[in-house]
């Protein structure tokens, strides 16, 4: 059963960081949905920026950085094939390189694992937009906290239909340790008509003590036209 995904931000005042893949509700867009969240000073610490090829975080104040090891990265690189890649740490350029080298995603990330950060162990999450508008998800976690072992899932979706999508988050919800997502990417359904709309609902959605910067991409299928939009606390 699709749910909303709007409702379940609302609901949930830490899901981390979350990507959204699916099919705009007249079939037409591929539809990228990126956000991240932050309770420290250094995770809040952030903006969105434009690149060339995607977008980039970077300090929005440099001289209150303190780690950027985590936390300073691309989280979408468009590829010369039509393909755009969106994660939540550096494991993008891992999946565009082996992509490039003639491999797959999953080939990538079978060479990855989850964040050093314990005792939260953050999942890595990540997401494939082939030019058909299929897509791809996965996540990287340790099992149930365990760092010795990390469990890699991978899910794939031919042919979406219109107005739906998967939505997956590094957390279920705020705690200490943080708990790791459970279970697969939420089926929920996708209604706003274009890219300004869906960054309204899901900025507004997000806690507003926790969000931190927010990109949203409709990708034209038939002529590849990007219709982009990004939203950062810090403006």
């Amino acid at each position: 059963m699709k749910k909303d995904l709007n409702a379940l931000l609302r609901e949930n005042s830490y899901p981390g960081r979350g990507i959204m893949l699916g099919r705009s509700a007249d079939g037409k867009s591929a539809v990228i949905a990126y956000f991240i969240m932050g309770r420290s000073e250094n995770s809040r610490n952030r903006v969105f920026e434009e690149t060339e090829d995607g977008i980039r975080t970077r300090a929005f104040d440099e001289s209150k950085m303190t780690d950027p090891s985590l936390i300073i990265y691309h989280p979408v690189r468009r590829m010369p094939n039509g393909i755009t890649i969106v994660t939540n740490g550096d494991q993008t350029d891992t999946i565009r390189d082996n992509i490039l080298s003639g491999h797959c995603y999953r080939h990538a990330l079978n060479t990855r694992t989850f964040e050093p950060d314990g005792p939260n162990w953050t999942p890595r999450i990540s997401g494939v937009v082939k030019p058909n508008g299929s897509y791809d998800l996965s996540i990287l976690k340790s099992l149930d906290g365990d760092e010795s072992c990390c469990c890699r899932y991978f899910y794939e979706y031919e042919a979406p239909k219109a107005g739906t999508g998967h939505f997956i988050s590094t957390y279920q919800g705020d705690g200490s340790p943080l708990p790791s997502f459970s279970g697969e990417p939420v089926f929920v359904s996708v209604t706003a008509p274009d890219a300004p709309t869906l960054a309204k609902e899901l900025w507004e959605s997000l806690n507003a003590d926790n969000k931190v910067a927010l990109f949203v991409e409709y990708i034209d299928l038939e002529s590849g036209t990007l219709h982009t939009v990004i939203h950062n606390k810090h403006c």
